[in-house]
């Protein structure tokens, strides 16, 4: 009976151990699943491993290679906020420069955000409210119907075909605000209502809201009729991080969830996956830059339905994919040919990326 009793006990407390044990790994899981941001005034940044997360480590080098062979300068995937892989080629550095072109565009809107946030704008207020009547060369009835919330959304109905520069006599009615979305340098303006609002300039209330507050580095510099910020690609991650983690940083709020939930969601009913100047996966069409034709199907089919991008000219990216929980940054020349956001690189290299993550 003795015996019996010991051997009892004895199961009882390995079972016990075995239970106390899954915890413990389960509270480690948990502990390493947590998102985890850099510090601002630090390089340092926290790693992990491709084999801690289960990823497919024999599928990196020839990722690694595609990057290289097509005209990558830096690339960086972060897992939860923690850097899995980074890696500089093409006779770029860590601490290189390099554009964002286009891929700025979703600094903008994150701008007028948190300006919409501290209560000095509304984005469903026309843009004459902040910019005055004549910002335009449309009749002031037609100028008033444009929102700032047309200028993030790409559908103010101005002529997308005169070129970049946003003066007022490049700045055309061709349709009603709302009623046609084209890919057109008239978001820049929402970088004046922003400044005006703040009363400050764009490049202070920039320093001071955003770059400063996550540890940035890169400054705006003028590009012919363009304002393009640059930074080095990390800087570029720090600002993917941000977005993948709703807005906050560690415990503080820069932009609002609400305000990133309209943003990263279709914004109108003509192009289902453009947001608030960010492109969006997953959706069952899609329109392209410098024309009014209609794709059918996803922007990106290799990518995660949820996935949702800053795309840049010549394969600038930032890729955000909440439920891989995975920030992934592209900078360099172009892939291929020259492009304005989205080419067939994407697709391509979202197919390398699935046989690393998965």
């Amino acid at each position: 009976m003795k015996t019996k009793g010991y051997l009892l006990l004895f199961t009882l407390f390995g079972l016990f151990a075995c239970a106390t044990s899954d915890e413990v790994v389960e509270e480690d899981n948990n502990d390493v699943a947590s998102i985890y941001f850099p510090p601002i005034a630090s390089n340092t940044w926290e790693t992990t491993s491709i084999s801690e997360i289960g990823w497919n480590e024999n599928k990196l080098q020839e990722l690694l290679q595609f990057l290289e062979e097509k005209n990558t300068k830096g690339f960086i995937m972060l897992y939860n906020g923690r850097i899995v892989v980074e890696e500089y080629m093409n006779d770029h550095t860590a601490t290189s420069s390099w554009y964002w072109a286009s891929a700025g565009k979703t600094l903008t809107a994150t701008l007028t955000g948190i300006a919409a946030d501290e209560g000095l704008l509304d984005i469903n207020n026309k843009v004459s409210d902040y910019l005055g009547i004549g910002w335009t060369s449309a009749t002031t009835e037609k100028e008033n119907l444009i929102t700032n919330k047309h200028l993030l959304s790409m559908n103010s109905g101005l002529d997308d075909s005169l070129g970049d520069n946003v003066a007022p006599e490049n700045l055309q009615y061709i349709a009603d605000a709302g009623q046609r979305w084209a890919y057109h340098n008239v978001y820049v303006k929402l970088q004046d209502v922003v400044a005006q609002a703040s009363n400050q300039t764009w490049a202070s209330y920039f320093n001071q809201k955003l770059k400063d507050r996550i540890g940035m580095s890169g400054s705006w510099l003028p590009l012919a009729d363009l304002n393009v910020y640059w930074s080095n690609t990390r800087s570029m991650a720090r600002f993917g991080l941000l977005i993948s983690a709703n807005g906050k940083w560690n415990d503080t709020e820069i932009v609002s969830q609400n305000f990133l939930q309209e943003a990263t969601n279709t914004s109108q009913n003509i192009n289902k996956a453009y947001g608030y100047l960010w492109w969006l996966n997953g959706k069952t069409s899609f329109h392209l830059p410098s024309t009014q034709l209609e794709f059918t199907g996803s922007l990106i089919p290799n990518a995660p339905n949820d996935m949702f991008a800053a795309l840049g000219k010549n394969d600038q990216k930032i890729y955000v994919v909440p439920s891989k929980k995975l920030v992934v940054i592209r900078m360099g020349e172009a892939a291929d040919d020259s492009n304005f956001a989205l080419s067939n690189f994407d697709n391509e290299l979202w197919e390398k990326i699935n046989e690393v993550t998965n």
